[in-house]
């Protein structure tokens, strides 16, 4: 089936979403126009119509045949009659399965390296909701988070993790990282990236495990604004979940979330417990850059990042970093590590990551070093 990809949400900012009634405006312009240029032929030809003016019937249920079952019922909206501006923007942004190893970013072909990690959506594990597909837990109790991680055996060498986050919003830096890192590396995605879901279907192809970044109050909020899904610090329980459930809905195929800011909200014990049951109540982890290190309960697979590689954005403090981490996982026998899609950080962790073996360490998913707390 063909699909068009339509831009759902631009990158947060006032930047973005003027781009974002530009693209609609100028795409309902467009549309317009060429609907009145075949108007205009049709008349030429067939002259004045009289009559009802013809349409085209599509089958939705014959162009979904080949979809995994459940998934018809996923796509549909919670209430009222079906929206063809909001289905088309659902089977773009969220495509039913990957045909014949076609990516639906760019028209490449997907290439599952080794190890690579099952496709999703995984049956039983999603549920329709009222913005798209959630995330469930399994009626055999199968979670999120154990059907999507990456699997690890410990060798018995001290581990080190590493999340890069920030991806999906740069096309190049995304495919560098998805390309140039080893699988055990684990990625995080922008919810407000365009073609999330072929994004997140090719990094699990090539066998990285992925978070969906939650964007979070920071500190100096509202002038650095992380977009209109942010959880704020003092909303109430049902706004943090809905909120948290439109993110949710963008794609599938991540075990955890992670924070995008949130130094504010993480600082909020209230706010948390309302984030950290609606994760744990559908079978997520959350790992955090290190704001939420301080936090205890929730009731779901946690860790904290000890450091964040590229605060200082040189190749150099990069170095010393990744050279702390190494420490860090020799004293306490593990150590977690978080960085952004910088072109500087992905050229000095891709090299970083293939000599640590040979200095005695384990490179490891994020999620084997989750634990409840």
């Amino acid at each position: 089936m063909a699909m068009m990809a339509i831009p759902w949400m631009a990158a947060p900012g006032a930047g973005g979403f003027k781009g974002l009634l530009r693209n609609r405006y100028v795409g309902l312009g467009g549309a317009g126009l060429l609907f009145a240029g075949a108007l205009a032929g049709v008349v030429t030809l067939l002259g004045p119509m009289t009559a009802r003016p013809p349409h085209v019937t599509i089958d939705l249920a014959q162009a979904l045949r080949h979809a995994p079952a459940g998934w018809r019922e996923a796509l549909a909206p919670a209430s009222g009659p079906l929206s063809v501006t909001e289905d088309i923007v659902r089977l773009s942004e969220r495509p039913l399965a990957p045909l014949a190893g076609v990516s639906w970013n760019a028209g490449d072909v997907i290439k599952p390296a080794a190890g690579a990690l099952p496709t999703a959506p995984l049956a039983g594990l999603y549920a329709p909701g009222p913005g798209g597909p959630l995330p469930i837990i399994a009626a055999d109790g199968r979670t999120p988070f154990d059907a999507y991680k990456r699997p690890f055996v410990g060798n018995g060498r001290p581990k080190i993790a590493l999340v890069v986050g920030g991806l999906g919003l740069n096309a190049r830096a995304t495919r560098q990282a998805i390309e140039s890192l080893p699988p055990e590396i684990t990625l995080s995605f922008a919810p407000y990236a365009e073609g999330l879901q072929g994004w997140i279907d090719e990094a699990r192809a090539h066998g990285h495990e992925v978070l969906l970044e939650t964007p979070m109050e920071p500190l100096d909020y509202p002038d650095n604004d992380p977009g209109p899904y942010t959880l704020m610090a003092d909303g109430s329980p049902p706004e943090i979940v809905k909120k948290l459930e439109w993110v949710l809905s963008r794609a599938t195929g991540y075990y955890g979330l992670t924070n995008y800011l949130g130094s504010r909200f993480l600082g909020s014990p209230a706010a948390y417990q309302a984030f950290a049951g609606a994760a744990s109540g559908r079978g997520l982890g959350f790992i955090d850059d290190g704001s939420g290190a301080r936090l205890t309960g929730g009731g779901l697979p946690r860790a904290s990042a000890e450091r964040v590689i590229d605060d200082q954005l040189s190749a150099a403090a990069i170095d010393q970093q990744l050279a702390a981490l190494e420490s860090g996982a020799m004293q306490r026998g593990q150590a977690l590590g978080a960085g952004f899609a910088y072109p500087v950080t992905l050229d000095k962790v891709a090299r970083w990551a293939g000599g640590l073996s040979d200095r005695g360490f384990q490179l490891a998913p994020a999620s084997a070093l989750a634990a409840r707390r």
